[in-house]
């Protein structure tokens, strides 16, 4: 018994350290990440905060557009959140911590009568939703980790699509900001229509309050120049959620990896410790058997010299009795 516990304890501490090493490689995969991450966060932000300056200077100028995604409408009825997830799990609580933003947001839109509609990025929140049977219109996936600039642009255009043929009457973001490998934030952002509730902060940084915008001269003119603009400042918007998500990913990804590995590490000393409790225990019963068997061979031994001396002889060999 005690040898077959023991095979079974051997067979769950090398399950454990390969386990362990899968863990370690993927916290120091996710960890070399996060740097990559974090700098093309950081590259997209002088573009992002350039594009939020021109477009307001342009609507301070005077410009005017019969873009639909400046007009806001009167009554909001529909909502479209875009969600913004990861394809793969490991993560820790990062997908469940976007996926219960948007589905507060949601259940708080329905209980006051309104509809919404759901686009998602990353495979995670589209198998939520979908699960749940929400009104998905639209999935994308499979960048999560290492998003591109086409990659926005098709959840942007995707959006605005809805925004324009009146299906919906207001785009919402909701992402993981990323601030430092050990901090981030779930945060729900206005994308469109393209209000100064939006604008400010696009990236999620706080917008510039010191009136320090650029000093412009428009050609042709700004109302062209703002039809132009705005698909760009949306798809830019979008871009920097997605930068900021995937770093989110890693960071989350590294800690619940390092968790982990401290708990496969743990895991294996106890099985260890246990091991040896068990190995201890069969060899102590092995040395108590053996004992016991030559205390009773012993006992035997006595016994039968007893029984002799009561009889008042010694032992004689066969032989001898049969010459008698």
């Amino acid at each position: 018994m005690a040898g077959g516990q023991e095979r079974i304890l051997r067979g769950r501490i090398k399950s454990m350290q390969a386990t362990k090493k899968i863990t370690r490689a993927m916290e120091l995969i996710a960890g070399s990440r996060i740097v990559k991450a974090q700098q093309r966060v950081q590259a997209a932000v002088p573009y992002s905060e350039q594009i939020t300056e021109v477009v307001k200077d342009l609507a301070a100028a005077g410009g005017s557009s019969d873009s639909p995604l400046l007009l806001g409408r009167d009554e909001i009825r529909t909502t479209c959140y875009v969600v913004i997830s990861a394809d793969r799990g490991l993560c820790g609580g990062y997908n469940a911590g976007v996926q219960r933003a948007a589905e507060g947001e949601i259940k708080a839109d329905t209980l006051a009568g309104k509809d919404y509609r759901i686009v998602t990025s990353g495979r995670k929140a589209e198998g939520y939703f979908k699960f749940r049977n929400y009104n998905v219109a639209g999935a994308f996936g499979g960048y999560s980790d290492s998003p591109s600039y086409e990659n926005a642009r098709e959840i942007a255009q995707a959006a605005v699509a809805m925004y324009e043929s009146g299906e919906v009457d207001r785009i919402e973001l909701v992402y993981t900001r990323f601030i430092t490998p050990g901090s981030q934030e779930v945060v729900l952002r206005p994308l469109v229509p393209l209000t100064s509730e939006a604008i400010e902060g696009g990236d999620g940084k706080a917008g510039s309050t010191d009136g320090s915008g650029g000093d412009y001269e428009f050609e042709p003119d700004p109302s062209t120049i703002l039809d132009t603009l705005i698909p760009r400042y949306v798809e830019a918007r979008v871009y920097a959620a997605l930068l900021n998500a995937a770093a989110s990913e890693h960071a989350f990804r590294q800690r619940a990896m390092k968790s982990a590995t401290d708990n496969a590490e743990e895991l294996i000393n106890n099985l260890s410790i246990i091991m040896n409790r068990a190995r201890q225990d069969a060899i102590t019963t092995e040395i108590m058997e053996i004992v016991g068997g030559a205390e009773a061979l012993g006992s035997g031994n006595s016994s039968t010299a007893q029984y002799v001396d009561l009889l008042g002889e010694s032992p004689v060999p066969a032989a001898q009795h049969g010459d008698n």
